[in-house]
């Protein structure tokens, strides 16, 4: 992550990313499965129709993203599978870096946040990808909310 990029990040962001960088490698995956056990639940009128998610395909394991956008504050819900803790992690680390913000501050995110969390040694290149994904859908998802 460029330092430029580095500025781009949300507080909420740069917070998780400091708690990561300050761990050793081994220490990072330990944070990323906290953060995997911490991933909010979907609020209850969403519960029953899958169908309003969208189907992360960048990620092997089966990630749902739904963004809601209201009053300019951004909601990020998810979903997947406990047996895929690595995946469910990064998708709580969005769904809770993300949350809140101004639509303006989600959409400034750098595209490369997966990478600065120092875990591509730790991770498959294709989790990384599929972090990356996520973040590509959800805001696509908030540009057309915002649109809309």
């Amino acid at each position: 992550m460029t330092d430029a990029a580095a500025s781009a990040l949300p507080p909420s962001l740069a917070e998780i990313r400091d708690e990561f960088l300050e761990l050793g490698e081994s220490d990072r995956l330990q944070l990323l499965l906290e953060f995997s056990e911490a991933l909010p639940e979907l609020p209850e009128r969403f519960r029953d129709h899958p169908e309003l998610l969208e189907r992360v395909e960048e990620c092997q394991s089966p990630v749902f993203i739904l963004v809601e956008v209201d009053g300019g504050a951004v909601a990020v819900h998810a979903t997947a599978p406990a047996e895929s803790p690595t995946t469910r992690g990064f998708a709580s680390i969005l769904a809770q870096g993300l949350s809140g913000l101004e639509v303006a501050t989600v959409l400034a995110t750098p595209d490369d946040f997966p990478f600065a969390l120092g875990l591509t040694r730790a991770v498959s290149p294709l989790r990384l990808r599929g972090m990356t994904g996520m973040l590509a859908r959800i805001k696509r998802q908030v540009r057309e909310a915002d649109a809309a």
